[in-house]
C-alpha cells in the first residue's frame, strides 16, 4: 500500500509525505511510542526510501518526506531554500504526522537536515541516522563543479533507458558502471512533450545547495544529544576520518561502513544498508 498525506510546510508550502506500507497495526510491541521520518537528499523524492520503508513497516511507523522542491511537494519559484526553511518542514511534518518522539534517517542533504533539527528540538527526535553527509565546508568550487554538471546534462532525454544509460554510464563523474545510480535518477524523472527531465528546477537544488555548501555544521553536531549513527559507503562522499570525527564530536554517536556502496547507500546495497543500521534502530525504538 502507499498513501500519501499532505503536510503544511513554513510559509503554507505543500509537502507531501509517503506512507509505503500500512501502520502497523498494534503499539504495544513497539516499545515507546514514535517512529520514523525519512528525509531524502538532495535532488531525491520520498519514493527513494521506498524499500526501507517497507521493512521498517513491519514494526514501526515510517513515513518519507517529498521536501520543498523535491517529487510532489510544492516547488515555490522564489523559495525559501534554506537551511531553515528546510528543518522548519521536517518539524512541521514530524508535529503534522504525529511520529513524534521519532527516529530522523537522512541521506545526504537530508542527514544534514535531520542532524539540524534534532539539535535544535530534542524534545522532537529520538534518534537520527546521518547517511554519507559531511559536516565540514565544500567550498564555492564544489559549487562551480556543480553548476557546470548541470549545464551538461542532455535534457530532454528521450527515454527512461536514455536517463539510466547517461546517469549511471557516460556522465562523466561515473568512474564505473553504475546501474543503481542510473536508476536512482530515473526515480526523479517526468515525461513531457518533448521527452524525459527532472521533476526538480535544477535551479532551485543549486540555491539550496549554497545554503550549505559554504559552511561548516560542526556545531550542529555537538548539540545532538540523542543517540546518533554515522553510516558511510566505503566508496561514498564521506571519507572514514571525517566521519569517525563527526562520531567523537556527536555526544553519543555510532558508526557503520557499507561495503560496495558509494554516495547512494541505500540504493546500492540495500542489504548493507539494513544490516549496518537496523540494529541501531532497534536499540532507539524498542530499548
Amino acid at each position: 500500500m502507499v498513501r500519501r498525506i499532505d503536510v503544511t510546510g513554513t510559509g503554507g508550502v505543500r509537502l507531501a509525505a509517503w506512507e509505503f506500507a500500512d501502520p502497523p497495526k498494534t503499539r504495544e510491541a513497539e516499545g515507546p511510542p514514535g517512529g520514523v521520518l525519512l528525509l531524502h537528499g538532495l535532488m531525491g523524492r520520498a519514493s527513494h526510501w521506498a524499500g526501507t520503508a517497507r521493512w521498517l513497516s513491519e514494526r514501526h511507523r515510517a513515513v518519507a518526506l517529498d521536501q520543498r522542491g523535491h517529487g510532489q511537494s510544492e516547488k515555490p519559484p522564489e523559495g525559501p531554500y534554506t537551511r531553515e526553511a528546510y528543518v522548519d518542514d521536517a518539524e512541521a511534518a514530524l508535529v503534522q504526522l504525529g511520529l513524534a518522539p521519532a527516529v530522523l534517517i537522512g541521506h545526504s542533504m537530508g542527514a544534514l537536515t535531520a542532524w539540524q533539527l534534532a539539535a535544535r528540538r530534542p524534545d522532537l527526535v529520538q534518534g537520527v541516522i546521518i547517511c554519507d553527509m559531511r559536516a565540514s565546508a565544500l567550498g564555492a568550487a564544489s559549487q562551480r563543479e556543480w553548476e557546470d554538471w548541470f549545464k551538461a546534462w542532455p535534457v530532454p532525454f528521450a527515454t527512461l533507458a536514455d536517463v539510466r544509460k547517461w546517469f549511471g554510464e557516460d556522465d562523466p563523474w561515473v568512474e564505473r558502471p553504475n546501474p543503481s545510480r542510473g536508476a536512482f535518477y530515473a526515480e526523479v524523472m517526468a515525461e513531457g512533450a518533448d521527452g524525459w527531465r527532472p521533476v526538480f528546477d535544477p535551479d532551485h537544488m543549486l540555491k539550496s545547495r549554497e545554503t550549505w555548501v559554504y559552511d561548516a555544521h560542526w556545531d550542529d553536531l555537538v548539540q545532538v544529544r540523542c543517540p546518533a549513527l554515522v553510516v558511510r559507503g566505503l566508496d561514498g562522499e564521506l571519507g572514514r576520518a571525517e566521519a569517525q570525527e563527526m562520531v567523537r564530536v556527536l555526544p553519543r554517536g555510532e558508526y557503520a561502513e557499507v561495503a560496495d556502496a558509494g554516495h547512494l547507500v541505500h540504493y546500492d546495497q540495500p542489504e548493507g544498508w539494513r544490516a549496518a543500521i537496523e540494529p541501531f534502530l532497534d536499540g532507539v525504538l524498542t530499548g
